[in-house]
């Protein structure tokens, strides 16, 4: 095959950045690549799947904060 499986660490953006980045990771993932998600405890959109890890790491600012601030 060209390319074999390997490790992949992604740290996302929220948003619409990340509803297209996550299908990408999915097939990814199909395709034998293990990978971690890092994003902050406060996230919105970026959620748990099996298909990666999650890691999450505090901010100063709660996610209804951050939910405000979109508003």
């Amino acid at each position: 095959s060209p390319a074999g499986a390997g490790k992949l660490l992604v740290v996302p953006m929220e948003g619409s950045h990340w509803l297209s980045m996550k299908e990408v990771l999915v097939e990814l993932s199909k395709r034998g690549h293990e990978i971690v998600v890092i994003a902050p405890d406060s996230k919105i959109l970026i959620d748990s799947s099996g298909m990666y890890e999650l890691e999450t790491y505090s901010l100063p600012f709660k996610k209804e904060e951050m939910e405000e601030l979109i508003r």
